[in-house]
């Protein structure tokens, strides 16, 4: 069995959940829109020069600080142009790095400072997407985008936004999102937008358990009824090491074990917000061994500087990987999709397994 390396990586479909559309902009992108819309305010003015001042700036150990970063790429998304252009080059760069199916978010609230409406905002990304999913397939790449709608934790929108989300259905919208700064924002603080997508039928993740640990992973679930957890990578605080070499999983850990509650897990960014220190102390190897429902995502490939070919190799590095793991990962991340489950199941047995029984040989 060959083993995965970048390049063989690059070759095998891949299942993103975990995706920012205004964390993944291309740096020359940024600098043209910069000029069309005359922000003035970036601090390097060459793609290179500002590709390494976002992954420097984003290494701070701190969620907080990292967010900062994100006022340059939001700041060039304000017009028509620059919403379908971002959103039309997300898809065309994922599925350059051969993802066929990815869940990209985005906080349509943070669009608005040019005089669009939600409402527009939404439609423009969507047709962004759709031309870019055009795009790829003109050139041989398959890949299918459902858009996440995104209400910022530490302000007073989400219920319009999950409105917005469930208005928007049927034309590319899968489902809603809470996310932003974690301590001081609990996710019960949007109980009533929960409710609503509950009582419509509609899907919905939450960013918790990245920043803030278990009790924002257990108001997710208990509270809020969230289908998958964004980040949820602290549900490691609640396994602990058994004198016997073996680890005992507390109530928590257990629910969201049995519950098969995927995990978004995001292990780049995860290291650059303090999560951890370094790759090799990431919780993905001990939540994988013990069968949670871990997925491989990106985050933000722009201040990370990533891709999911990327967070893969890493992986496989670390934790020593083959492709019947990372096989595993997709299948998980296609599982935990918000698309019907007919669809889900013909991208894993027409797409994911037939892609990697080439690789695995």
């Amino acid at each position: 069995m060959n083993a995965p390396v970048l390049d063989s990586i690059r070759r095998a479909p891949k299942v993103l959940l975990h995706d920012h559309l205004d964390g993944g902009l291309r740096p020359q992108t940024v600098l043209e829109l910069a000029e069309q819309c005359g922000y003035q305010d970036l601090p390097a003015h060459t793609a290179p020069e500002l590709a390494h001042w976002f992954r420097t700036a984003a290494d701070s150990g701190s969620l907080e600080l990292y967010l900062e970063t994100f006022a340059h790429t939001v700041a060039v998304m304000q017009t028509p142009e620059g919403l379908s252009r971002v959103a039309r080059e997300c898809a065309e760069d994922l599925a350059d790095d051969n993802v066929v199916y990815a869940e990209v978010r985005f906080a349509p609230e943070q669009h608005l400072e040019q005089g669009l409406t939600l409402d527009e905002v939404v439609e423009h990304v969507l047709e962004g997407f759709r031309a870019g999913e055009s795009a790829a397939r003109a050139v041989g790449r398959e890949i299918r985008i459902g858009c996440l709608l995104t209400a910022m934790r530490h302000a007073a929108r989400s219920r319009e936004i999950a409105e917005l989300a469930v208005r928007f259905r049927d034309r590319g919208v899968v489902g809603f999102d809470i996310a932003g700064a974690e301590a001081g924002n609990p996710p019960s603080r949007h109980l009533d937008a929960f409710e609503y997508m509950r009582d419509a039928n509609a899907h919905f993740t939450i960013h918790a358990g990245e920043a803030f640990g278990l009790p924002s992973i257990h108001e997710a679930i208990a509270f809020c009824g969230a289908d998958r957890l964004g980040h949820g990578v602290r549900i490691v605080d609640d396994v602990s090491a058994s004198d016997d070499g073996n680890h005992k999983l507390g109530r928590l850990a257990n629910y969201v074990r049995d519950m098969r509650i995927p995990l978004e897990l995001c292990p780049t960014s995860n290291v650059q917000t303090g999560v951890v220190a370094a790759l090799a102390d990431h919780p993905f190897g001990l939540l994988a061994d013990l069968r949670f429902r871990v997925t491989v995502n990106t985050d933000n490939r722009l201040m990370s500087d990533t891709s999911m070919s990327r967070e893969m190799a890493a992986l496989v590095d670390t934790f020593g990987y083959g492709w019947v793991d990372l096989e595993r990962f997709t299948i998980n991340a296609m599982k935990s999709a918000f698309l019907p489950f007919d669809q889900r199941l013909a991208l894993i047995d027409d797409v994911i397994k037939p892609g990697y029984a080439v690789l695995i040989g």
